[in-house]
């Protein structure tokens, strides 16, 4: 359909951030479709929530081992995505300045895990959360991870703000956790406690890249080997079409590669980056866009 190919286009198009802005809305529009038709077959849609939110209780826990990660993309309320959605654009395009985009999509985890694992400790081993298990939804904790990493390393970066005028970045950081902690006594407390482990991440992050430790490293490592790995079964559909050109028509040389070349060159730019080609793969690009513009 024209309108899937579109929002595909518009994905593999889009920055790293817009990509998890993307994923935000596409599960929120996807959860409201799933709960329309419960609606019509008269199944509540809070059975459905269940398998996305993170429960604090453990042995609910242990039948969704997923949802430290599903939490984190998964919102129903049409307010709580659009602040957390309208914050992480903002915010995140900031970061952006100092910080490159595979930081950002790894922090953005790290932040949600880290949220996740402070909520699920205060909610086990705090008597004052005793009582009936809760649940645990939306991007806050990994919004606020980059709002308070790029407030610790860009502590004066000033924004406007309205009725307010120009601020530093520290100080919407301290009053974020400041809310956040006089809020732990709410009724969405476990809400406000996963924002301060979301914070804790967020400055760990930026501390430690001060003094050389860039704490996402082991996780982009592991994203970069799982796209190496989803991308083979392309390189080689690639690879094969390549040779077969080849095989039905005489060999143009270097200066005047293929398409299935060119796009695998092209492919390994958008994951790699241009510094990854090598000297042959610049040449072929470079004669490429040579005749392409004659």
């Amino acid at each position: 359909m024209a309108i899937i190919d579109d929002i595909k286009g518009a994905y593999r198009r889009g920055t790293m951030l817009m990509r998890i802005i993307y994923i935000n809305i596409a599960v929120f529009v996807l959860l409201h479709l799933v709960a329309l038709v419960g609606i019509i077959i008269n199944v509540p849609p809070q059975g459905m929530m269940q398998w996305l939110q993170l429960p604090s209780d453990m042995g609910r826990l242990a039948h969704t081992p997923w949802t430290p990660l599903t939490y984190m993309f998964t919102h129903y309320d049409l307010l709580h995505i659009l602040f957390n959605m309208l914050w992480l654009y903002w915010l995140g395009r900031i970061f952006l300045e100092y910080f490159t985009p595979k930081r950002l999509s790894a922090l953005y985890v790290l932040g949600g895990l880290a949220g996740a694992a402070v909520y699920l400790l205060a909610m086990n081993l705090l008597p004052h959360f005793a009582g009936p298990g809760s649940f645990l939804m939306g991007a806050s904790a990994s919004v606020i991870a980059i709002v308070v990493a790029v407030a610790v390393w860009a502590p004066d970066y000033k924004i406007g703000l309205l009725f307010i005028g120009e601020i530093s970045l520290k100080w919407v950081a301290i009053a974020t956790i400041g809310i956040d902690l006089l809020s732990v006594d709410t009724a969405n407390a476990g809400g406000h406690i996963a924002h301060l482990g979301g914070a804790a991440m967020g400055a760990i992050y930026a501390t430690a890249l001060r003094r050389g430790t860039d704490v996402t490293r082991p996780l982009n490592a592991v994203l970069d080997w799982l796209a190496t790995l989803f991308a083979r079964p392309q390189q080689a559909d690639r690879s094969n079409a390549a040779k077969a050109t080849n095989g039905s028509r005489p060999s143009q040389g270097t200066d005047r590669p293929t398409e299935a070349e060119i796009d695998a060159i092209l492919d390994k730019i958008k994951r790699s980056g241009y510094n990854s080609l090598t000297e042959r793969e610049r040449e072929m690009l470079f004669s490429a866009s040579r005749k392409r513009s004659t």
